[in-house]
């Protein structure tokens, strides 16, 4: 066998792995898969702003490496995907340690310890690229000794992971006394930890495997599908096979606005907006890997009247390869086998959607719409829901203004039904925003004989009222239950 050895170039090898796409956020959550992945109890981040001389470090109090392990952790792809793994690692190339600390910083320290004997190496890329050579330093030198001993004091296991020299602050331009670029660099840590509260919030919920600290800050799990709100619609969970293995889809569909107080509404927009966070939600052992995405099927895309829709995937570990997890698990390309099932699963949970956005929206106008068009009016008012009937619309009109009737009868009637609507029974009958919402006429769609003779009532009261004919259907079209229903306005 004749061959050459075509090894890759040190500085360019980095500058690849540099430049793979991750955001300073996405790029610690790879560092936070390794601590969970060592079970730790606390991983702590931590800025600290010192100009051109500013770090990020994470530490976690996890089982800590033996030196040969620790070799090998910042070895480059040292273990492939085929590598075994322990049922709770959640890593996968191998790389995601060196590319995420490679595209934050030029200086990446690890320091870790079993057994209370702290081990340490450096990567120091200016190191690399003048030698040419992987040269894995053992000395990190005396400043950043000091900042480690101040990371392990009073610890005797875990691992710190320390970047310095930071990109996009590490430069000659960037003093200490710089309040804009300060901002900006703390801003950072608000990203990253609205990130990790949605990449790790299964970790962090009520059974919390760990604790995220940002800035000495506990990170709150947020939950993409609101599970304890008691509003949201849990469409059917489906199990769809793929190689032996089985993937979960559980679709929700949110509860609106209106059943949601400002904070609460604010907070299950999510780090995206509510437009950038509807669709799939893809997990690997409870790790999220892509937030709200259609996952490129065909005819599926971003629409306002969809943001109540987000479906949970879990994928198994054994199978992730069948779904093109990219190095930084940002990204997912479903199996061909499945696309037809998510396809169908996301059409039926859109539609759920826009029908529960749309029925709201509908009792919405109720309080701002035009007076014809709606028989109630309900209102919220000092956190009090009041319903009252409609006096313009013509039918209710009609009858107050017709000699032959009593009309403070008809008036204490109307007020006497306002005051007895019964809440408290259709509370109990009624789970609010799911499937049973009631429709006008049990749902038809052509107008029968009954709801003819309706229509025909308010139509002659609209025509006695002054409207012309072609008038009074017009605004029958436009009025609430007529407006979705065919007959004799509607031509």
């Amino acid at each position: 066998m004749e061959f050459d050895v075509a090894a890759p170039d040190p500085a360019g090898m980095v500058a690849s792995l540099s430049s793979l796409g991750y955001s300073l956020p996405t790029a610690i959550a790879d560092l936070v898969d390794n601590s969970i992945s060592a079970n730790a109890s606390n991983v702590e981040i931590d800025f600290t702003w010192a100009g051109s001389a500013s770090w990020i470090s994470v530490t976690d109090d996890g089982c800590g490496m033996s030196e040969e392990a620790l070799v090998t952790a910042m070895t480059v792809a040292a273990r492939g995907p085929s590598t075994k793994r322990s049922a709770h690692d959640l890593g996968r190339f191998g790389v995601g340690l060196k590319s995420a600390s490679f595209s934050q910083s030029r200086r990446l320290t690890v320091a870790t310890a079993a057994q209370g004997n702290w081990r340490t190496r450096t990567w120091d890329l200016e190191v690399v690229e003048r030698f040419g050579e992987w040269r894995l330093l053992h000395d990190p030198g005396q400043e950043t000794t000091e900042l480690l001993t101040r990371l392990t004091r009073d610890r005797n296991h875990g691992t710190v992971v320390l970047w310095e020299r930071l990109s996009g602050y590490h430069g000659t331009s960037v003093s200490k006394s710089d309040e804009k670029t300060q901002q900006q660099f703390y801003a950072e840590a608000e990203r990253t930890e609205a990130h990790l509260a949605m990449v790790f919030g299964r970790f962090l919920g009520r059974s919390a495997r760990c604790k995220l600290w940002v800035r000495g800050s506990a990170v709150k799990p947020w939950d993409p599908f609101l599970t304890a709100h008691p509003s949201v619609q849990r469409l059917p969970r489906e199990t769809l096979p793929l190689n032996g293995d089985s993937v979960r889809v559980e679709p929700y569909v949110l509860p609106t606005a209106q059943r949601l107080s400002e904070a609460d509404y604010q907070a299950a927009a999510g780090p995206h907006g509510w437009l950038g966070q509807q669709g799939f939600y893809v997990y690997r052992r409870n790790r999220l890997i892509l937030a709200g995405d259609w996952l490129g099927i065909r005819g599926l895309r971003r629409e306002e009247k969809y943001n109540l829709a987000r479906i949970a995937i879990d994928i198994p570990a054994e199978i992730d390869a069948e779904w093109g997890v990219d190095v930084r698990k940002a990204s997912v390309v479903p199996p061909v086998a499945l696309r037809g099932h998510l396809a169908r699963i996301a059409r039926h949970t859109r539609t759920v959607a826009s029908q529960s956005a749309r029925q709201r929206g509908r009792i919405a106008a109720r309080a701002h719409g035009s007076p014809l068009r709606f028989l109630w009016k309900v209102r919220r008012d000092d956190q009090r829901i009041s319903c009252r009937i409609n006096r313009s619309h013509p039918l209710v009109q009609a009858i107050l203004d017709d000699p032959r009737q009593d009309a403070a009868a008809v008036r204490a009637l109307l007020r006497l039904l306002e005051e007895t609507v019964p809440v408290q029974a259709l509370r109990v009958l009624h789970e609010t925003d799911t499937l049973d919402d009631p429709e006008p006429f049990g749902g038809v769609q052509e107008a029968d004989d009954d709801i003819t003779a309706i229509a025909r009532q308010v139509y002659e009261a609209l025509v006695q009222q002054g409207r012309s004919p072609d008038e009074a259907r017009e605004v029958l079209r436009a009025m609430q239950p007529f407006d979705e229903l065919k007959g004799f306005w509607s031509g």
